[in-house]
């Protein structure tokens, strides 16, 4: 193993900042994986120290058969902003922006320098975009913030990963995944190992998130190119590790494990790893998604537990104005399965 620190730019006088990453085995293949950066989210960062025990051991087998660079915690910003007690790892204090958006979108740069340059062999075409991707995060203009130098630090190891994983939560959350369409036959046996109740997929949500700034080049370049061979080389996926939570050591390890077979899988890791189960769920648009909203103020009760699936005219919840005694009740506007409160 080898531990890499990095000290962002720009911190107060006086303090100092550090980004960890811990990078194991060697190979031609590689994976990269960053736990809450929302740094509020902990279920990440606990799956993250079974990661960091399992993959140890794995190297001392010599059964990596790739490079696998896992940050525990991909925010040190964010993971020191506390509020009256509260934990305010969402949006960084100083700009007010969300540490998952604006990361850097390379299709466009690296098209420029490949042109004229990529040709019928696959592999070799690999190299130069990955090379290139690298040049391009090199050649930024030097970072004006400390969240401007973590996204850099983040893309970089990234960039040249044949699987991203961005390990997140949500308040309170079954196991979900987010993807692009193109990249779900890959994804659908991690789902499946995870035990994910639901996937959801976008070619783009908007923001530049970390797994669509990994992810969203390879298929630009291949729209831009079309008489050259390039594969969708990154699948990066954002795992939803259920709720805030939910950092059990049980599930913990389970996640992991899963996390450690879909790697084996992909070529990472050697020995025997159990199939994965054949039954997974099915994969859904992310513009299907419903949002419910309370109709006046009040206090809200849930009619319906995590993980049920309803149909159209169900009621979700019901909000009750304590004051003045209103009282409504919220329906499903679509079918489909309560997937996060």
């Amino acid at each position: 193993m080898k531990h890499i620190q990095y000290l962002l730019p720009w911190s107060a006088l006086g303090t100092e900042r550090q980004l960890s990453l811990f990078r194991f085995g060697s190979g031609a293949r590689k994976a990269y994986i960053q736990a809450s950066l929302h740094a509020d989210e902990l279920p990440g960062m606990r799956v993250a120290v079974e990661l960091k025990r399992r993959l140890h051991e794995l190297e001392a087998q010599g059964r990596l058969t790739g490079v696998i660079e896992l940050v525990p915690m991909a925010n040190p910003i964010g993971i020191a902003q506390m509020f009256q007690a509260t934990h305010q790892g969402r949006f960084e204090f100083s700009s007010g922006k969300n540490f998952n958006r604006d990361f850097p979108e390379l299709a466009e740069a690296v098209a420029q320098r490949v042109e004229g340059l990529l040709g019928d062999d696959t592999d070799s075409n690999i190299v130069l975009i990955r090379r290139a991707m690298s040049q391009v995060l090199t050649d930024l203009p030097t970072p004006t913030s400390e969240l401007d130098g973590l996204r850099r630090l983040l893309m970089q190891h990234a960039c040249d990963a044949d699987v991203v994983l961005d390990l997140h939560c949500d308040f309170e959350s079954i196991m979900l995944l987010y993807a692009m369409p193109q990249n779900w036959p890959r994804l659908r046996s991690l789902a499946a190992r995870l035990g994910a109740g639901v996937a959801l997929l976008a070619e783009v949500t908007g923001g530049s998130a970390f797994d669509e700034a990994c992810a969203i080049p390879w298929l630009r370049l291949a729209e831009r190119f079309p008489g050259t061979n390039i594969p969708l080389a990154c699948v990066a996926t954002t795992i939803e590790l259920r709720g805030m939570a939910d950092t059990e050591p049980e599930s913990c390890i389970d996640s992991a494990n899963a996390i450690l077979g879909y790697l084996a899988e992909q070529g990472l890791i050697s020995g025997d790893w159990p199939a994965a189960p054949p039954i997974c769920c099915e994969a859904t648009p992310f513009a299907g998604a419903q949002y419910a909203y309370a109709p006046h103020p009040g206090v809200v009760s849930f009619l319906q537990p995590l993980g049920a699936r309803v149909k159209v005219g169900d009621p979700l919840f019901e909000v009750i104005d304590p004051l003045s005694d209103r009282h409504s009740v919220v329906n499903a506007s679509t079918d489909g399965i309560l997937y996060a409160l």
